[in-house]
């Protein structure tokens, strides 16, 4: 039996009720990797699953966290099944960790199928501040986007974990990018991913049909082929609306219903959802247009599917991720914050 340190939440509803506790880990069971965790990568859903507004989010007690970074400390037995168990492993061996919650840990037992090898010259910070955005970058933007050279991509949030790899790996795919972002100050991080001003929209929801006309006419064209949107909201319509034939709206996202306080306001959550986006389907019909919505962690049980995706998104973006901000392990709470501020570039990462 291990000890280790977690970020539990005794029911769902509020950021205040995090609180850490010291508790015993047992053995890896079948399939299992017991992994000494030394960074973890925050997500907006982590914020979403803590305040009980992510469907996933589990009934009860829970330790959230979808993916972190550790060594290898023990394995248990083989799996019973004969089924793999994937990348083959061994104690010592440094990896990057999905986990369906769990986490906000020191230490946790991962099915070894989920487990993937950190490259050598990345961080663990790095390692945890991969595998959720860019599969998620990878799967809106190739699996179901299919995106191709010279179409034009628009990617809302631009300057985040899942915008950053998603405008890398649209401009290696040889799409023209258009990016959004909330706050001019992160003009500066677009620009060195290869953004020149004129493809950067600073987000005005009074006038954001006509930036993004500005936009597109920068670049020559007239329509998007693709839009990647983890916003919805008040900017659904404009973008929607010029989306050429074919084109392809990816949700993935609802950054807009964000609470801003530890406690969603319930009142404005009711009004937000009562304004949301509503369309005639048949519309998509006689427009020839599509709009497609994914949550990744619905996909957690295709571990099948882990070890091409992970190989596919680090082919078209093998450079390590942006970390925007790190905090200590016991500061996890104010890092959730921060993160639930907006206001941060690239990845939120803890560090143990």
């Amino acid at each position: 039996m291990t000890t280790r340190r977690a970020w539990r939440i005794p029911s769902a509803g509020s950021l205040e009720r995090l609180a850490q506790v010291t508790e015993d880990l047992p053995p890896p069971g079948e399939g299992e990797a017991r992994v000494c965790v030394e960074a973890i990568g925050l997500n907006f859903a982590d914020v979403f699953a803590c305040l009980g507004l992510y469907s996933a989010t589990p009934r009860g007690a829970f330790v959230p966290g979808l993916e972190c970074a550790g060594v290898v400390e023990a394995l248990g037995p083989p799996r019973a099944s004969g089924e793999s168990a994937g990348t083959t492993l061994a104690p010592g061996d440094r990896v990057m960790v999905l986990t369906r919650f769990g986490g906000y840990a020191t230490a946790l037992n991962a099915d070894t199928r989920y487990l993937v090898p950190l490259p050598e010259t990345w961080t663990m910070a790095q390692g945890a501040a991969y595998l959720v955005q860019a599969l998620t970058a990878w799967y809106g933007l190739v699996h179901l986007g299919a995106l191709a050279p010279g179409q034009v991509a628009l990617v809302h949030s631009a300057a985040g974990g899942v915008g950053l790899h998603a405008v890398a790996m649209a401009r290696a795919t040889g799409a023209t990018v258009i990016g959004t972002i909330g706050h001019s100050d992160k003009l500066p991080l677009l620009e060195a991913y290869g953004l020149v001003r004129n493809q950067v929209v600073v987000r005005d929801a009074a006038r954001f049909g006509a930036q993004l006309d500005a936009a597109l006419a920068a670049i020559g064209a007239s329509h998007f082929n693709l839009i990647f949107d983890a916003i919805a909201g008040s900017f659904f319509r404009p973008a929607f609306e010029r989306l050429a034939p074919e084109g392809r709206h990816v949700l993935y996202g609802a950054a807009d219903f964000m609470p801003s306080g530890a406690r969603p306001n319930w009142l404005r959550l009711a009004w937000q959802y009562l304004r949301r986006p509503q369309f005639d389907p048949m519309t998509l019909i006689d427009k020839n247009r599509s709009v497609m919505g994914f949550n990744l962690i619905w996909l957690f049980e295709r571990a099948d599917r882990l070890p091409a995706s992970a190989s596919a998104a680090l082919a078209l973006n093998s450079a390590p991720p942006h970390i925007g901000a790190r905090f200590r392990f016991d500061e996890l709470p104010r890092a959730l914050r921060t993160l639930q501020g907006g206001r941060t570039t690239g990845k939120v990462v803890v560090e143990v």
